[in-house]
């Protein structure tokens, strides 16, 4: 029987996402990206406890980036920054429109600038230039003043920084690699684990629900 996702090679593992079988190539490449893996299955578990050496090393290249970018972060911006990366893992475009890295750095420049003049106590959206964009920066600002309710400018301040360092590095792993326009967005699956509830109205100070976390290889 030839795997229902691909088409072209045979289903030999079984899938209790899908409920019926699929290639391993499909497994590998589709897993927590397009399917969503149930946290009892084999395969996933298998895949966790033992990662290929390419897998572990671009992990490690990965975090190695990232880290350049939250390195001098204090806990509450460190706790924005994986509220804020797991919501654009999370995140649903509309149809036929898929995320780019750019609609994301156009989204959270423009959420920067709206925190920024809001810690100097003017009120003021700043507003993207492309309508996908302007639709992630309502989803996410809604995320941040959930988060922030009650704590004033120093949140304020604080989700400033984290959105203009999230910009830095969007615009730096594109820089790397400008072929792939999802190539910030592929990065954070690599190495961002979900559920499906988790990074949902967190707090920071808080723990997110679900069991969201970065991974170390």
């Amino acid at each position: 029987m030839l795997c229902p996702l691909c088409g072209t090679r045979r289903a030999r593992r079984g899938c209790p996402a899908l409920a019926k079988s699929i290639c391993a190539v499909c497994c590998g490449t589709k897993r927590l990206v397009q399917i969503a893996c149930p946290s009892d299955c084999t395969w996933l578990a298998s895949a966790r406890e033992h990662p290929p050496a390419t897998v572990v090393r671009q992990q490690q290249h990965d975090i190695g980036f990232l880290v350049q970018f939250i390195r001098d972060f204090n806990q509450r911006q460190s706790q924005l920054f994986f509220l804020v990366t797991t919501f654009l893992v999370r995140y649903e475009p509309p149809a036929l429109h898929p995320l780019l890295d750019n609609d994301i750095a156009e989204a959270v420049g423009a959420l920067a600038s709206t925190f920024e003049t809001a810690a100097r106590g003017v009120i003021y959206d700043h507003r993207p230039a492309s309508a996908l964009a302007e639709r992630l920066t309502i989803s996410l600002k809604a995320v941040l003043a959930e988060a922030g309710q009650g704590a004033g400018s120093v949140f304020e301040r604080d989700a400033a920084v984290v959105l203009r360092q999230l910009e830095d590095a969007i615009r730096g792993v594109r820089a790397l690699d400008q072929a792939n326009r999802q190539a910030f967005l592929d990065l954070l699956r690599r190495v961002i684990t979900k559920t499906p509830d988790a990074g949902a109205g967190v707090t920071p100070g808080q723990d997110a629900p679900g069991d969201t976390r970065l991974i170390v290889p």
